[in-house]
């Protein structure tokens, strides 16, 4: 579903990166928390947000 512009100019005029995110991005961090990677990583809060947050 696309969103549509009078939501989504507000939302990109504060966001450093300057673009909405994509799915596969928000994927790639759950993959990386899911793997060895990962396994020292405990009691953190991982923004993926373009900077937004």
């Amino acid at each position: 579903m696309k969103m549509p512009d009078k939501y989504k100019i507000p939302i990109l005029s504060r966001t450093p990166m300057g673009r909405m995110g994509e799915p596969e991005e928000v994927a790639k961090v759950a993959v990386f928390l899911a793997s060895d990677y990962a396994s020292y990583i405990t009691g953190a809060t991982l923004f993926v947000s373009g900077g937004w947050v």
